[in-house]
């Protein structure tokens, strides 16, 4: 019924494909490419026996354009599902918009360099225009909306889980319990536990970045921003247990603040035990966090990413990962004139999910939304031309494929709240 082209082949790659070969009546081809292609092969040959799914694969460097095109046009995908880092977000949806092709990814662009002069000036005015300094936000993207629209081809951003299962979460809350939504916070508990003195549970660079940032929240119509680690409130969260949780700059934030009407706050918080905040407190105060490049030996390095060299690799953590993650939203608002509050979340088993796919939860609760959104728009459920966030389309069929693909959720209308 349709060919995915998928660009990337690390831990959420893996399980993104293996959940496109458990669905083989809609993903009759793929195509897996990477930097690296013996990555690919090995997941190819892991996975062809197994599958009616016919998988091929491909060498690609998704930094360049021309590359990138010629590949899709000669591929002739139905759609590509971009899996790869969100350095590359903008190059690959170029080469869609090139060959012709819809566009779909989990994480928003942001700059590799960011040092760049050129990059710099744009990120300093929107700075003092939006009022946060993340590195990271969907202006570069949702530019792309026209071009889009003028090709006929729809660009689906941010189909993780949060991004994504999280926005979906806030869709489907406004369709079926609410008339008004007021305030949404988003909970991220990963109650896992690997082994390792220090580890982090997807692509290091971004993950680093992300925590040591400052914070941020939208309230009445603005930005907040705040230090990092400055806001933390404890949570018990169902079936994983009572967690210190931080509040966050998250890009889920910036889209619902667009899309849920009349919104009055948004928060996003993610739990962290002491020894990782210790860690990476040392690894910032000695310059390791850095993403400007310094000389070394008489070569350029990033000091980023040779930490990202020395660390365990994410998608390894899988077969000694132990307990669980629960992800959802608890929303505030109003239903027929009264005051309500729900919990939408997913509870998903690291050892579980080892067993199904070879993966950690972390890797699976982004790789299977990154299935179902692709599967969403090679259907024609999803498809309309421009650049889109989740929420803004239907919910439920969304809702009803997380339950059938491995994420089941559940509503509690009686949820603890955060303070």
């Amino acid at each position: 019924m349709a060919k995915l082209l998928i660009i990337g082949c690390g831990g959420v790659a893996s399980v993104a494909v293996h959940k496109c070969c458990q669905n083989s009546e809609v993903f009759t081809d793929i195509m897996i490419a990477s930097r690296t292609v013996s990555k690919c092969d090995a997941l190819k040959a892991k996975l062809e026996s197994t599958t009616k799914t016919n998988i091929t694969t491909a060498q690609i460097d998704a930094d360049d354009v021309n590359a990138l095109t010629e590949l899709i046009k000669s591929y002739a995908p139905d759609a590509v599902l971009n899996v790869a880092l969100p350095y590359q977000d903008l190059t690959i949806m170029d080469a869609c918009l090139a060959a012709g092709v819809d566009y779909i990814d989990t994480a928003n662009y942001e700059a590799e360099n960011t040092d760049d002069p050129k990059w710099r000036e744009i990120y300093e005015a929107r700075c003092k225009e939006k009022g946060f300094t993340a590195y990271f936000d969907y202006s570069w993207q949702w530019a792309y909306k026209e071009k889009f629209e003028k090709a006929g081809l729809t660009a689906l951003l941010g189909t993780g889980f949060d991004p994504g299962v999280t926005s979906v979460f806030s869709a489907y809350a406004l369709k079926h319990y609410f008339d008004e939504i007021h305030t949404i916070d988003i909970l991220d508990c990963n109650g896992g536990d690997h082994g390792y003195p220090f580890a982090t549970n997807f692509n290091p660079e971004i993950n680093l970045r992300e925590v040591s940032a400052n914070g941020s929240y939208w309230e009445n119509g603005k930005w907040i921003e705040t230090k990092p680690m400055e806001i933390k409130r404890v949570y018990n969260f169902p079936q994983v247990g009572e967690k210190d949780m931080y509040l966050l700059h998250h890009e889920e934030i910036e889209s619902l603040a667009k899309n849920i009407p009349g919104v009055k706050r948004i928060r996003f918080f993610m739990t962290f035990g002491n020894s990782y905040l210790t860690h990476m407190k040392c690894l910032e105060n000695v310059g390791m966090l850095s993403t400007s490049p310094i000389e070394f030996e008489g070569k350029q390095i990033v000091p980023i990413q040779f930490l990202k060299a020395l660390l365990p690799d994410p998608a390894s953590l899988g077969p000694r990962t132990v307990g669980k993650t629960n992800i959802g939203c608890i929303f505030t608002g109003v239903k027929d004139g009264k005051e309500k509050t729900i919990y939408i979340y997913n509870v998903c088993d690291h050892q579980e999910c080892y067993k199904e796919v070879e993966s950690q939860a972390v890797s699976y609760t982004t790789g299977v939304p990154a299935m179902i959104g692709s599967m969403l728009v090679v259907n024609g459920q999803w498809k309309k031309p421009g650049v889109f966030n989740v929420e803004e389309f239907d919910p439920d069929p969304y809702m009803e494929a997380l339950n059938k693909w491995g994420l089941p959720w559940v509503v509690d209308e009686n949820p603890q709240t955060v303070e």
